[in-house]
């Protein structure tokens, strides 16, 4: 029986490190034809600090001009504190919030400008927010592969956080590959442990990848048997802090390749996609 495979698309990570403004009306166009794909679901948004993200302060105003009636597309906001989690889920039209919790001490404080301590307690109270809400939360466990900083980092490490969030009751965890560095044994080794020790976690893979490396990695996530997947139309964005300035986020036409070889379920519009990928097109290589 084919295996089904959740692509998330995040317009949001493809944008919120472009300087200049991305006006509000082209994002809403850009997300509109996202929305026709198909994609399980859009990651289009955050609610934090526009001092911390200025191209995403008019999230709200996006949300409320984007037309839903006629996607089966589910909607996922970041979040990084409790006030962005509470913004975030006064609106019904959001399904998901998302969360990013490292395991890397430097990172987070660079990231939420909190300890990992604090963010545990941060974390928890979001959980409430989202279950007072009904909503599900996404916890994007970054440096999931590695750090860039010396800080302690191995496998069993990343086992170790994953038993603790899903104690507390995250059901969905994305292990992130903040800054390109992951390997194909290190992802086969923590997907092919993992998902079967914890078979009520909802495991995801956050690829950032250079063009070249992209294959082994989807290849290793899927057979190891994950099949959650973040992507970007044509790999816009990533992690500002990756050394190599051509990695960044996993295309999404690569994971949409890929999953047509293994013949593999993702329930795409073709000719939606070819629309959205030219309405990326555009607009990156204006605003980029």
């Amino acid at each position: 029986m084919p295996k089904r495979v959740k692509i998330i698309e995040c317009p949001r990570d493809a944008m919120q490190g472009i300087k200049s403004f991305i006006p509000t009306v082209h994002k809403v166009q850009y997300i509109q034809s996202l929305l026709r794909v198909g994609f399980d679901t859009i990651d289009f948004g955050s609610f934090v600090s526009p001092k911390a993200i200025p191209q995403m302060q008019d999230t709200a105003a996006v949300l409320a001009q984007l037309d839903l009636s006629l996607t089966t597309s589910k909607l996922l906001a970041i979040v990084a504190n409790v006030r962005g989690a509470k913004s975030a889920a006064a609106f019904k039209e959001i399904d998901y919030l998302g969360f990013p919790f490292s395991i890397s001490e430097n990172f987070q404080m660079r990231n939420t400008h909190k300890t990992i301590t604090q963010s545990v307690e941060v974390l928890k109270e979001i959980l409430d927010t989202a279950h007072q809400n009904n909503k599900e939360l996404v916890v994007y466990l970054s440096m999931a592969f590695g750090n860039p900083y010396g800080d302690p980092w191995n496998v069993d490490i990343v086992g170790e956080w994953t038993y603790k969030l899903q104690k507390m009751g995250v059901k969905i965890l994305s292990l992130s590959d903040t800054i390109g560095s992951s390997s194909r044994s290190t992802i086969s080794y923590l997907f092919s442990h993992l998902i079967p020790a914890y078979p009520s976690v909802e495991f995801g893979a956050h690829l950032h990848t250079h063009p070249s490396t992209w294959y082994d990695k989807v290849d290793a996530a899927y057979t190891a048997g994950c099949l959650r997947f973040d992507g970007a139309i044509q790999g816009f964005g990533g992690c500002p802090m990756a050394k190599d300035e051509l990695i960044g986020n996993m295309p999404t036409e690569k994971l949409i390749s890929y999953c047509t070889a293994q013949k593999a379920e993702n329930s795409l519009d073709v000719l939606a996609y070819e629309s959205a990928h030219n309405e990326a097109s555009k607009m990156f290589s204006k605003y980029s």
